[in-house]
């Protein structure tokens, strides 16, 4: 098994399947009474977090507790990175204190690949910047194939502001490599020109939402990131919606058997509309739940099993 998580392109297919066979292992753990595994008992999991968040920290966190880890919750605000500490001094601040893993969301892209250089224990990429999100790529990975029974060959539409978007590049790069074919769809301010020859020289970029629907076995609707944006990359909300987000009748445009995912949270009747997240066909709510066994396999063969 690798060392760290820092990038989907850090798995080859092998190991991306056993993470999700492993976190179908431990999706079994959520029927029984006593949740917990004592697999990690004695080892330090840090969540080092220069982001707010909800879903994810709050994921990792109980992946940690389910696995009888020690968690420690390190957030930006109110701690030493307020008075100017860098993030190398927190590292071996965490390494001084025997982190044996750090799970780190921060705003600078790299930053991830930067603490494993610096610190003996494995590090996982919760978000960096506008670069990668690879958790969440598993966690999506994991929804496709429990909802649809495989994951080579299926047809994914990733819709919105991939520009912004680090859940866009993770899903790219792992999906192409589990055999999953991905058009990226979105206006053209915001695809990246060379994103997909960059990321998978098999995807593909359309600018009309419309016309690739009925093809899709999966459409993953992105958050529009307008707290990223400094410059205006559509011309209104109403516009963006109209061109771009999934209503019911652009939903029935898709196959019967196609699902609906969303990395949250969302922007109800922006890029979604409230009955399409609300639908039999979304699987929002599965994803948030499918996280925690997706990362508990992660920490489990990091940390504790084999590869």
């Amino acid at each position: 098994m690798i060392k760290h998580l820092r990038s989907a392109a850090d798995l080859d297919a092998p190991t991306a399947t056993l993470i999700l066979d492993t976190a179908a292992e431990m999706a079994a753990l959520a029927g029984r009474e006593v949740k917990k595994l004592p697999t990690l008992r004695g080892r330090t999991v840090v969540n080092l977090f220069y982001e707010d968040s909800t879903r994810t920290r709050i994921s990792f966190e109980a992946a940690a507790k389910r696995l009888s880890a020690d968690v420690i919750n390190f957030s930006a605000k109110g701690s030493s990175v307020s008075k100017g500490e860098s993030l190398k001094d927190t590292a071996l601040t965490l390494q001084a204190m025997g982190a044996d893993a750090v799970v780190i969301r921060h705003p600078a892209s790299g930053a991830p690949h930067r603490l494993a250089s610096w610190v003996d224990g494995s590090v996982v990429n919760a978000g960096d910047g506008t670069h990668e999100h690879p958790t969440q790529a598993l966690l999506d990975a994991y929804t496709m194939r429990s909802r649809l029974g495989r994951l080579d060959g299926l047809r994914v539409a990733i819709v919105g502001d991939v520009l912004h978007s680090r859940v866009a590049r993770s899903n790219v790069l792992l999906l192409t490599t589990l055999g999953a074919q991905v058009t990226l769809v979105g206006p053209p301010t915001l695809i990246p020109v060379d994103i997909a020859a960059a990321l998978s020289p098999a995807t593909k970029v359309s600018y009309d939402l419309d016309s690739v629907l009925p093809d899709m076995d999966v459409v993953m609707m992105l958050r529009v990131q307008t707290e990223r944006m400094q410059d205006s990359y559509f011309p209104s909300a109403r516009e963006y919606s109209r061109r771009y987000g999934l209503d019911l009748a652009r939903m029935r445009k898709l196959p019967e058997h196609a699902i609906v995912m969303h990395p949250g949270p969302m922007n109800r009747g922006m890029e979604i509309t409230p009955e399409v997240a609300d639908s039999s066909r979304s699987t929002i709510v599965e994803q948030v739940a499918n996280g925690v066994s997706a990362r508990m396999a992660v920490l489990y063969l990091l940390l504790g099993g084999k590869a």
